[in-house]
Formats: C-alpha cells, structure tokens, sequence
C-alpha cells in the first residue's frame, strides 16, 4: 500500500512531535525547516567567553507545558535527564525586606501570603477549582479534541467555565483573593505572551493553560544540558524512524492544486510533491504560503504583538543569592521580582508598551536558574548562568540598542545577588529581535497573543473548526499546529500531537 507523503513545514518542537507520531503511523515524513538546525525557538547560541564558547539558551529556558504522555510516547524520556526544583519559589515586591515563598502546600500558603501579603482570600479553593479546569484540558489534549463551551459547561458547570474560561482574569481574581500582590503572581501568565488587559474577556483562561502541563504535574524545570536539548534529541529519535529532514530550506512556493512546493535548499531549487501538508510555523508564514484572498483578512483580524524580553546572565563562579535558604536547591528555584506593587501599575505596566513612545515598562522578572540547576543534575559547565525572563517592551527596537534598559535592570537584579562582581557576559533580547531571530510576526512567544477571539475555541485558523479544527483555512489537505494554535506553544508540542491525530484521521477516512 502507497504510504501518503507529508511534508512539515517548521521543525520546531510542534513540528517535530507532529512527525513522530505521523511516522510511527505509517506514514512517509519530510521535515523541513529554513533555519540550520532543528529547534525553532528551543535552540541554544554560543558565546565566546575567556577564549571558549560557552552554550546558553536563546529562546526557550525552562519545560513545564508538555504533557507527560508525549513525553515519554515520543522517547523523549528515555534520552533525557530532567530536574525540577522543590524549593518554594521566592517573590520579592519593591520595599520588602524579605521574599514571600510559595509553598506547594495549599495550608502552607495560606499562612504565608497571610503573614507576607495580607491575604484574606481562598487560596485553597482557588487552586480546587483551577485543577478541576486542568484535568478537563488535560483529557482533552490526550483525547486530541479541542474544546468549546458546551462540553466546558458539561464537565465543569456554568460559574467555572464563566470564570475560569469566558471571563476576565480580574473577575477571576477577585473572586478568590484579596491582596494585590497576591494578584500580580498570579496575574504573571495574563500578560505572558503579549500585553493582555486583566479586563479581556477569555483573559481568565490564560491561568489554567499555563498550569496544564503534565510533564511535572503543572510545575517548571530542567533539562540537563539545556533545554535545547530536547529538540534535538526529538530531531535525532526521529531521523532513526525514518523521519527525512532537510534543514537550510526554505519554502519558496506552494501549488495547492497540484500539491507540489518549490524549495530552496543548498542542493539547489527542487520541487517536492505531497499528499499532505503541515504548516509548524507561525501563522503569516503558514498564511502567506497559501494562495488564498481570505488570507489578508485573517492576518488583520489576529492580535500578533509582543511584549517580552529575556536577559541572559552569565557568571564565572557560582551566583550567591541573598535570599537563599538551608534547602538544597535554593540555587535552583525560581525568583520573582516585581517592579509594582499594585494591580493597577501591574495593569498600567503591561499596556503602556501599546504606545508608539515606550520602548520598555519595568513590570516584573522572573529568573530562571539555569546553572544551579546544572550543577544539581550534575552537568559540569564552566560558568553560572541565569535566564531573566522580563516585562515589558515594545516592538521598537533590539535588545542591543537599549543598553541603558539592560544597565538598569541588572542594577536590579544584582540587589539580590552576593558577587555581582563575578558577572562576566551578559545579552538582553527584545520582542524585536524575537521577530528577526525566529521569525515571530510581532515578536511573540506565542505566534498570537492569549486573549478573546484567538484563545481556547477560538485559537485556530480553520473555515470549519467544529469539523477540522487544525485545518488551513478550507484546504482539505492543509493543516497548521504552531504556538498560535490550541492551547499555545512554551515548548509544549501538544499543538503537534493534536494535529498530527487530526492528520491521522483524515488520512483514514
């Protein structure tokens, strides 16, 4: 029997998860990917430092959206060592003498954001009915349906689908808590992928999905190495399946009557002809390629925009964190520091790189310990390094031309650190340079950003969502499953797996 040909185009983490499991199905896969190596925004870059290259991460830093069954059903289990840090996460608000720690006991918690913050509110409940919306996306992901407000109503009942779904993120708040800085850390994932007012509807679902990774039961960590790691693992498993990739090749041209492209790849112009074809990409670029005039349209109505930036931080010895504790990982665990103290500033914050005047608004940095992690996994690298995680920047312009923001926000950082002096190299990457990196469209981590009309339900580009959710528009054989499609990218690869089930059945029919 004549196996059907895919061609996917993007080998980042949703693309290469899509041609595991589309090859283990009888399939016959060409990855291709314009960049020189697989990855997408799970890559690492090499600094030269003291004479040596040094690796570090230059988009992604830290796993925690996957789910645990892609994991290991890919093989990625199997080739990778993984770390996630126990140590309650440390937050530090302007004017605090001392950090709030966020236990991962309910009754913990309770008594600290009360002594810390002043909480009065729900926590415990607050995290009941978060988990139960988690389980109803979880089984979704693994079922490969998407979801919409009827079945959402069904599981879950009215009040939760309206408040953790189809309402704002601040309803969501007030509902369950009552001091502010208790809002902002969990208002943190709202403004995540772009600048999202708390007033947005569809903006309370943002919190459940960041929280609905599987992998470490809804926490963040390591991969030893580093996280690109991952992807190229994933790249290596499936070449061995038979998995054909062709990287430094771009997609010049589709003929979706005749189902042929045009490719440029350092073999030269050829043309490569497929029954099937999956866009891993950002949606332009997916949209683009598609001789279609409902194209123009659609790009307009899409939220593309951008507002993160990340500082990458490397020391020659290893960083002596003020706030640390007598637990063994507290060079490992994540750190939060708030530049506002109140919801409004967080809310201000976040939109005022919506002008055409700001390039950055100090709003808050999470830090990601990469190298005490390392050192925990027992990964021997030369230097300590940290990824700074920040809020928030406009499109205006690269990280290389904003050095006194980059000046500024390591005066910050340094307040917490010990031996600021041992800090040897540093690099400040913008939405900017996030767009001319990994081709973003408006610099953002999620192709699209997380709010009303392109997230839960909405978040496809399908004529017929209902019947062929990760269809290409109304391309019988096309297909798209990129970070701006359900639930959203992080370096999940559930978009992958979803589509690649959807794939699977058309291709049965």
């Amino acid at each position: 029997m004549k196996k059907t040909k895919i061609l996917i185009v993007g080998a980042g983490i949703n693309g290469l998860v899509a041609a595991n499991y589309l090859q283990k199905s009888g399939a016959d896969i060409t990855l291709i990917d314009q960049s020189d190596k697989v990855g997408g925004a799970c890559i690492s870059e090499q600094a030269r430092i003291n004479g040596e290259d040094f690796h570090y991460a230059l988009g992604a830093s830290v796993l925690g959206l996957m789910q645990d069954f892609i994991y290991k059903e890919t093989g990625l289990s199997s080739t990778l060592d993984t770390f996630v840090p126990s140590h309650p996460k440390l937050v530090h608000f302007p004017g605090e003498k001392h950090p709030a720690m966020i236990f991962r006991d309910a009754s913990e918690l309770d008594k600290e954001l009360s002594e810390k913050w002043g909480e009065t509110g729900d926590l415990r409940a607050f995290r009941e009915d978060e988990n139960k919306v988690i389980q109803y996306l979880q089984k979704g992901y693994k079922e490969a349906i998407p979801p919409n407000i009827s079945s959402a109503k069904d599981i879950l009942g009215n009040e939760l689908t309206q408040l953790w779904i189809t309402g704002t993120a601040r309803d969501l708040l007030n509902h369950y808590l009552t001091s502010d800085k208790s809002k902002m850390y969990m208002a943190m994932t709202v403004s995540e992928s772009g600048p999202v007012s708390l007033d947005e509807p569809y903006s309370a679902f943002t919190l459940p999905v960041m929280d609905s990774g599987s992998i470490f039961d809804g926490y963040y960590g390591f991969v030893k190495g580093g996280i690109w790691k991952l992807t190229e693992k994933l790249g290596e498993i499936n070449c061995k399946l038979g998995v054909k990739i062709h990287t430094s090749s771009k997609l010049l041209e589709v003929d979706s009557e005749k189902n042929t492209v045009i490719l440029d790849s350092p073999e030269g112009t050829t043309n490569l002809g497929y029954d099937v074809i999956i866009f891993a990409t950002d949606p332009k670029t997916a949209l683009n390629m598609m001789d279609s005039n409902k194209l123009s349209k659609m790009q307009t109505e899409k939220k593309y925009i951008g507002s993160s930036g990340k500082l990458n931080v490397v020391f020659k010895k290893p960083i002596q964190w003020r706030d640390a504790t007598n637990l063994s990982d507290t060079d490992a665990a994540f750190r939060f520091l708030f530049s506002v103290n109140s919801i409004e500033k967080f809310e201000e914050s976040t939109l005022s790189v919506l002008g055409q005047d700001k390039d950055y608004e100090p709003g808050y940095m999470q830090i990601y310990c990469e190298g005490g992690a390392m050192r925990i996994m027992n990964c021997n690298e030369p230097y300590d390094r940290i990824a700074v995680f920040m809020k928030n920047f406009s499109l205006n312009n690269k990280g290389e031309d904003l050095q006194s923001v980059k000046e500024d926000a390591l005066k910050k950082l340094f307040q917490y650190i010990k031996n600021p002096e041992d800090c040897i190299w540093t690099r400040l990457l913008t939405p900017k340079d996030l767009q001319e990196t990994f081709h973003f469209p408006g610099g953002n981590i999620d192709h699209t950003v997380l709010t009303g009309g392109q997230t839960f339900f909405d978040r496809n580009f399908s004529s017929d969502p209902e019947n062929h959710f990760y269809r290409l528009l109304d391309n019988e054989n096309a297909f798209i499953c990129g970070a701006g499609t359900y639930p959203c990218g992080s370096i999940a690869g559930t978009p992958g797996y979803m589509c690649s089930q959807e794939v699977i059945k058309y291709i049965n029919s």
